[in-house]
C-alpha cells in the first residue's frame, strides 16, 4: 500500500504543523552528511543552494557544461504566486483551487495547497536575489494573467522569466560553491542509483569528457532532472533533455507515477518539415493580449489581412466566453486541433491557427494617447504608441518569432499550433518528496506530484523553486535526522562495484551492436509513434498498436543501432543512444498507462471518453487515483510492470466537470 505521508489536520494547517514537528539535524551533524543532487535547473540549483547554505555537504551533477545551461532557462512567460498585488480577488485558496481544477482533479490536495502557500515566499526570495521582475510605473511588481485563471498572479521578466530565475538560483548555488559546501560536477551524467540495505546511498556517473565511470556516495540522492517530453522526439524541450536519471531510479524500485499525463502547449511555432529536430515555444503570456482565430470558411487561402472581421472565427472566445483565450492549455490545444482537423487551419500545412495582436496594439495605443493628452489621434499615431507598449511587454518573443519564421508578427498574425511541452507524470513521491525507495527523493518536473492531469501555465517555475528552496530543506532533514550515525560508506563497497559493472556492461553492449541505423533515426521513429498514437488524442486500438510497434522498435534498436567512436572518450552519440534506449522503454509504459486509464482527464484525452461537445469526460468512479507503476523486470523480450494505486481523497474541493464557459 502506498503511504503518501500526508499530515493529519486541516488542509490549511498541514504544512505548518509538519514544519513544527519534523525532525531536525543540528549544524555540526549537517557537515557530516553528504547529499547528491542530480540536475541543476530551478529545482536542482535551488535545492543544492538551500541545502549547502544549511551546512550539508552537497554534490550537484549536470550533463551540461554549466548549471546555467539547464532547460529551465527556456521558460518564458512567468511564475505564479498568490500575493494578490492586483487586489482582484486572488488568495492562497484561489491558487490552490485553480491548480486542482486545472489538473482535472487528479492531483493530491495536500501537496497543491502547500505549493500555493509557499508561492508567496518564492517572489520575495527571488527579488532579494536581484531577479529583475517587470514593474509598474510606480515601482511595484507587475502581474499578468495566464491560462486557467481569472486573476492576475503571474510575475514575469519580459519573455525570459526562466532565464532570470535560473540566474538567481545559479548565483545562490555559486555562492555555496565558493564557501565549499557545494561541489558541482558538470559534464557528468548519472547512469545508476546505488542502493545499500534498501536505501539510496550513491550513484554511478559517467564523465562525458573522458568517458570514465565514477562512484559517488551520498546519504541521500535527489533527482531533479526535469521532464521526459523528448520521448516524442519533437518537443519544446532542449534536445539534451531526457528521462535517464529518473528511469534509472525507476528500474531500481522507484514507482513511476501517471506516465501518460503529457502536456501539449497550444502556443508553439508549427512544424514546417521533416528537417526539424525540435520545436519552439511562444509563451502562453501572449494569450493575454493576442486573439486566436481561424477563417470561418474551410480551406481559406487568403492572407489574414484579406479576411474581414465578420469572416473570422475567434473560436476560444466563442466556445469559452468566461475564460476566452485564457482557457487551460489542454483545452486550448484540443480546440486548435479540432479546428484544423475540420479543415479551418491556416498556413501551407493547414496545421496552424492565428494569434493576432492587431486589437491589442490599437487598444494600448488609445490608452497611451490618452496618457499623453493626444486628442483625436489618427490610426497611425494610435498604432505607433500601441506598438511601443507591445514591444516592451513581448518584444523578445516577437523578435524570436521573426527570426525563426521570417515573418514580422507586428504586421501579420503569428501562426501557432500545439506541441509537446511538459510532463505531469514522473517518479511517484510522498508528501516529503521521497520516492518509495528510502533516501531517494525527486523534485520539480521529474516528479508527478503537483499538477494532476494538466499543468497551469507559469506553475512549473513555481513548483521547481518551491520544492528546492522551501520544501526539501524541511522534509530531507526529517529523514537525515536518523542518518547522523551512518558514516560515509566507502565507494569500494560491493554495491558500488556491482552498479559500476552493470553500467559498464550496458555501454559495452551498446558499442558492440555495430548496426546500420543512427540513434537519431530510431528516436525519430519512436516520436512518430508516440505523437500519432499517444499524443493529443488516444484510443484503444491506436494504443495497442503503439505498444507492439514500440516493442518491435526496441528490438531493432538493440540489434541494429549504429554508434561511432569509443567509450573512453567524448562521445555524444553514445550518450544519446543510452537516453533513447530509456525513452523507448518509457514510451511503452506511457502507452500501457494510457490504455489502462479508460477516461479522459486533462492532457490525457481518450476519444472513447468525451462529452457531446467534445470536452474531456472523467470517470471518477473508477479512476480517482494516481497510477504508480513498479518495474518488475524483463520477461524474454517484454518488460513487465505492476500497477499500484494511490487513491485521491478530496476533503475540501468537490470534483466536478470542468467548465470554462
Amino acid at each position: 500500500m502506498l503511504d503518501s505521508k500526508i499530515p493529519a489536520g486541516k488542509l490549511e494547517d498541514k504544512w505548518t504543523e509538519y514544519k513544527g514537528h519534523c525532525k531536525l539535524v543540528n549544524p555540526a551533524n549537517k557537515r557530516k552528511i553528504e547529499v547528491i543532487v542530480i540536475g541543476t535547473g530551478l529545482a536542482g540549483a535551488s535545492a543544492a543552494a538551500a541545502l549547502g547554505e544549511l551546512g550539508y555537504s552537497v554534490k550537484a551533477f549536470c550533463f551540461q557544461d554549466s548549471p546555467r545551461r539547464a532547460h529551465s532557462i527556456a521558460a518564458q512567460g512567468g511564475i505564479n504566486a498568490a500575493k494578490n498585488y492586483q487586489n482582484d480577488g486572488d488568495s492562497v485558496f484561489r491558487l490552490f483551487y485553480d491548480t486542482i481544477k486545472g489538473g482535472d482533479y487528479r492531483a493530491r490536495e495536500a501537496n497543491v495547497h502547500r505549493l500555493a502557500e509557499v508561492s508567496t515566499n518564492i517572489i520575495d526570495q527571488c527579488v532579494a536575489q536581484g531577479v529583475p521582475f517587470a514593474r509598474e510605473y510606480g515601482g511595484l511588481l507587475s502581474n499578468r494573467s495566464f491560462g486557467g485563471t481569472q486573476v492576475q498572479r503571474t510575475f514575469y521578466a519580459a519573455g525570459q522569466t526562466g532565464q532570470q530565475l535560473l540566474l538567481g538560483a545559479y548565483s545562490a548555488l555559486e555562492r555555496q560553491v565558493a564557501l565549499g559546501t557545494v561541489k558541482v560536477y558538470d559534464r557528468h551524467e548519472m547512469l545508476e542509483v546505488v542502493k545499500i540495505d534498501g536505501k539510496a546511498r550513491g550513484i554511478i556517473a559517467r564523465n562525458l569528457i573522458t568517458g570514465e565511470l565514477e562512484r559517488h556516495f551520498g546519504h541521500a540522492v535527489l533527482i531533479c532532472s526535469g521532464g521526459y517530453g523528448n520521448v516524442f522526439y519533437l518537443s519544446t524541450n532542449a534536445m539534451g533533455s531526457n528521462v535517464t536519471a529518473a528511469w534509472k531510479a525507476h528500474k531500481q524500485g522507484a514507482y513511476f507515477g501517471n506516465p501518460c499525463f503529457t502536456q501539449i502547449h497550444p502556443t508553439c511555432i508549427p512544424v514546417t518539415g521533416d528537417h526539424q529536430s525540435k520545436l519552439t515555444l511562444m509563451s502562453e503570456s501572449l494569450r493575454n493580449d493576442g486573439r486566436i482565430w481561424v477563417p470561418k470558411q474551410k480551406d481559406d487561402n487568403r492572407k489574414a489581412s484579406e479576411i474581414p472581421e465578420d469572416e473570422r472565427d475567434y473560436y476560444l472566445e466563442r466556445r469559452y466566453p468566461a475564460f476566452g483565450n485564457l482557457v487551460p492549455r489542454d483545452v486550448a490545444s484540443r480546440a486548435a486541433k479540432e479546428r484544423c482537423d475540420a479543415g479551418y487551419g491556416v498556413g501551407t500545412t493547414k496545421k496552424a491557427v492565428y494569434l493576432d495582436f492587431a486589437d491589442a496594439i490599437m487598444r494600448y495605443g488609445k490608452i497611451e494617447c490618452g496618457k499623453h493628452g493626444i486628442e483625436n489621434p489618427s490610426k497611425e499615431v494610435i498604432r505607433h504608441h500601441g506598438l511601443d507598449v507591445v514591444k516592451e511587454k513581448y518584444g523578445n518573443l516577437f523578435d524570436m518569432y521573426a527570426k525563426i519564421t521570417g515573418e514580422d508578427p507586428y504586421e501579420v498574425p503569428m501562426r501557432i499550433y500545439p506541441a509537446v511541452h511538459y510532463t505531469m507524470g514522473g517518479l511517484w513521491v510522498d508528501y516529503e518528496l521521497m520516492t518509495n525507495v528510502k533516501g531517494l527523493y525527486c523534485l520539480g518536473e521529474a516528479n508527478f506530484s503537483d499538477h494532476g492531469a494538466n499543468r497551469l501555465g507559469a506553475s512549473a517555475l513555481m513548483q521547481g523553486l518551491s520544492d528546492g528552496y522551501f520544501v526539501i530543506p524541511y522534509t530531507l532533514g526529517n529523514y537525515l535526522a536518523d542518518e547522523i550515525y551512518s558514516k560515509a560508506i566507502p565507494t569500494t563497497h560491493e554495491a558500488f562495484a556491482e552498479a559500476e559493472k552493470k553500467v559498464a556492461d550496458r555501454l559495452e553492449n551498446l558499442m558492440n551492436i555495430k548496426g546500420t541505423e543512427t540513434v537519431e533515426s530510431l528516436h525519430k521513429r519512436l516520436g512518430k509513434i508516440m505523437w500519432e498514437k499517444c499524443g493529443m488524442a488516444r484510443n484503444e486500438q491506436g494504443l495497442k498498436e503503439a505498444i507492439e510497434e514500440i516493442r518491435t522498435l526496441r528490438n531493432e534498436f538493440w540489434n541494429n543501432v549504429k554508434i561511432p567512436g569509443g567509450i573512453k572518450e567524448f562521445n555524444p552519440e553514445l550518450d544519446k543512444a543510452g537516453r533513447v534506449a530509456d525513452f523507448i522503454e518509457l514510451g511503452e509504459l506511457m502507452c500501457i498507462d494510457a490504455l489502462n486509464r479508460k477516461e479522459s482527464c486533462g492532457g490525457h484525452f481518450r476519444e472513447e471518453s468525451q462529452t457531446p461537445d467534445g470536452e474531456a469526460l472523467r470517470n471518477d468512479e473508477e479512476f480517482m487515483f494516481v497510477s504508480a507503476w513498479e518495474y518488475k523486470g524483463h520477461n524474454g523480450n517484454n518488460i513487465e510492470w505492476e500497477l499500484h494505486k494511490e487513491e485521491l481523497n478530496y476533503e475540501v474541493i468537490k470534483p466536478s466537470q470542468r467548465n470554462y464557459k
